[in-house]
């Protein structure tokens, strides 16, 4: 299997390739939809076999059946939880890389990958002004980012409170409602207890409610402290500054998850709502996200990236090699080992095009995102909830009940028009769009409120 057949392997290369290049070509790409686990049998039939199917088989079945029952993120109308559009050059070149057979946990074995990843870093860190030490790693998404990020403020807090002479084993985080869950199922695997801040009157985490919580349950419980920069299912930006302010008085470890959010610090026309970040311990943002790279890819960042290696580094013998190194080892700075090298499809994407590129990208998102919150504020059968923040916009069709909702969004899925599913505010079904797709249109989501009417 594992050698290069001159009879046969160059038709199943170039196959897949093929069909790789086929995809990139689509505009626009179908958006397609699931089917139910007995239509997937049926249609696709037994596909792990003792003698195998061959490879003109197998990419049939992929290309005739599974496929086609995969949403495609990058559709301009795929506007629900959050899309992932990535460059052409982007998914390209992550083909590359998984032809590349590239080990990207260190320096010894991956250095020419490692350094493109860090330089991609530098750029992220520079975004958020982060200082010229600060340095990080990809992981797989913002679930291990956040929970790599509060492995190192847990550590770092025991360490000093153990220097200080305190017998008191920090295991407390505070954020608010708004927080992704991922920041729960962090503490959940960590046993640590997740304590929410009273949001203030723009649903933010500020820095007042944060020190009445901290006082109230004894400050030096916390080891650290997660905003927000751009919530999931609103986009609302916390008051980073405040919140960084108490943080540094109380000496506890400031996060700051900007999974989606976190890539407007490349558009100048928001870049000011996100003052304080700079002053964060660590910072995530998914590049899958609104960076325009293929699934999957975190940007993980340490202010401070020893706190993390100390947190992080594994150690055995057969290691000592690596850790005895001087080299950046990107293992050395979150949960996990082994790693592919998956920040090079951005790279290589901010390589060709440039980062004016981005910024101008990501402010035809904005601009999208304008028209939609006015054009809700204009048609009288749906109104927002609250004003947006970056480009996630929820809003309500007046006068629905959940079941409405749920049917308006099957019946745009089963058409292959759109999809957008609903989603919940204090209890009431409602709706909304995340605009993070360059190539969705104003007339994309005039026709989409068009089928509320």
């Amino acid at each position: 299997m594992h050698r290069f057949d001159p009879q046969t392997s160059p038709a199943i290369v170039d196959s897949i390739l093929a069909y790789a290049a086929d995809r990139l070509r689509l505009d626009p790409v179908p958006l397609d939809g699931p089917l139910s686990r007995e239509e997937l049998t049926e249609a696709a039939g037994a596909t792990i076999t003792a003698d195998g199917l061959g490879a003109t088989r197998a990419l049939d079945v992929y290309a005739d059946v599974l496929a086609p029952a995969c949403l495609s993120t990058d559709h301009p109308r795929y506007l629900s939880f959050i899309p992932c559009a990535p460059t052409k050059e982007a998914a390209a070149f992550d083909v590359v890389v998984g032809a590349s057979s590239i080990y990207g946990g260190s320096w010894m074995e991956g250095a020419g990958a490692v350094h493109a990843e860090n330089e991609t870093l530098r750029w992220i860190a520079d975004l958020a002004g982060l200082p010229a030490e600060a340095g990080g790693v990809f992981v797989n998404g913002g679930t291990i980012g956040n929970l790599s990020a509060l492995v190192a403020a847990r550590h770092t807090a025991r360490r000093q409170r153990t220097e200080a002479g305190s017998d008191v084993r920090p295991w407390r985080v505070a954020t608010t409602y708004g927080a992704h869950s991922s920041i729960q199922s962090a503490c959940d695997v960590m046993d640590a207890e997740l304590v929410t801040v009273e949001a203030d009157e723009r649903w933010r985490l500020n820095g007042d409610n944060l020190r009445k919580t901290l006082q109230e349950c004894g400050p030096e419980t916390f080891f650290a402290v997660v905003a927000t920069c751009g919530t999931t299912n609103f986009g609302i930006i916390d008051d980073l500054t405040s919140v960084a302010a108490v943080c540094r008085e109380l000496g506890i470890w400031f996060h700051v998850d900007g999974a989606y959010g976190g890539a407007a610090l490349a558009a100048p026309s928001v870049r000011e709502r996100f003052v304080g970040v700079e002053q964060a311990d660590s910072f995530i943002v998914d590049p899958h996200k609104w960076l325009f790279a293929p699934y999957d890819c975190c940007a993980l960042l340490y202010r401070n990236p020893a706190l993390a290696r100390a947190a992080h580094t594994q150690h055995a013998t057969y290691l000592d090699v690596l850790n005895e190194a001087e080299q950046w080892n990107p293992t050395d700075y979150s949960v996990g080992l082994t790693r592919r090298a998956r920040g090079l499809p951005l790279w290589f994407s901010l390589a060709v095009h440039g980062t004016r590129a981005y910024s101008d990208a990501i402010e035809r998102t904005l601009e999208v995102a304008r028209f939609a919150e006015a054009e809700i504020e204009r048609r009288p059968y749906v109104e927002a909830l609250r004003e947006r923040d970056l480009s996630v916009i929820v809003f309500r069709r007046i006068g629905w009940a959940p079941a409405d909702y749920q049917a308006w969004s099957d019946r745009l899925l089963a058409e292959e028009f759109a999809f957008v599913v609903p989603t919940s505010h204090d209890g009431e079904t409602v709706t909304r769009f995340a605009i993070v797709n360059p190539l969705t249109s104003e007339d994309d989501i005039a026709a989409i409120l068009d089928t509320m009417a």
